[in-house]
């Protein structure tokens, strides 16, 4: 491997922390997209920019591509994201007590806010 390389599964959360790439993985989630259909989804990214973020989910097994005439096509590869579930639910013990916190804190805040 490179020295500059970043193993896979780092490169799976390093992928998903970044907000456009999640809005990806959620248009792919509804279906494949071609490369146009991808880049027309974010007016304010240019298209080297989304293509740069394509390039990284696909290095990090999270989508694949093919060609299909003059298009790629993008496809999610769910079994990656599964990995990342695997991890996150370990954690998944920890998150109802915190949940029923912000709730209170929430509640707390619209009685002070009346």
């Amino acid at each position: 491997m490179p020295r500059h390389a970043i193993p896979r599964e780092n490169a799976v959360y390093a992928a998903v922390s970044n907000p456009e790439r999640r809005k990806i993985l959620d248009l792919l989630r509804g279906g494949e997209r071609s490369a146009g259909e991808l880049v027309a989804a974010f007016p304010g990214l240019a298209q080297p920019a989304v293509s740069r973020h394509l390039r990284i989910l696909r290095q990090a097994g999270l989508v694949e591509v093919s060609p299909r005439s003059q298009r790629r096509i993008y496809t999610l590869r769910a079994s990656t994201l599964r990995e990342v579930d695997a991890w996150v639910s370990s954690y998944r013990e920890f998150w109802p007590g915190h949940l029923d916190s912000l709730a209170a804190h929430l509640d707390a805040r619209r009685k002070e806010a009346k």
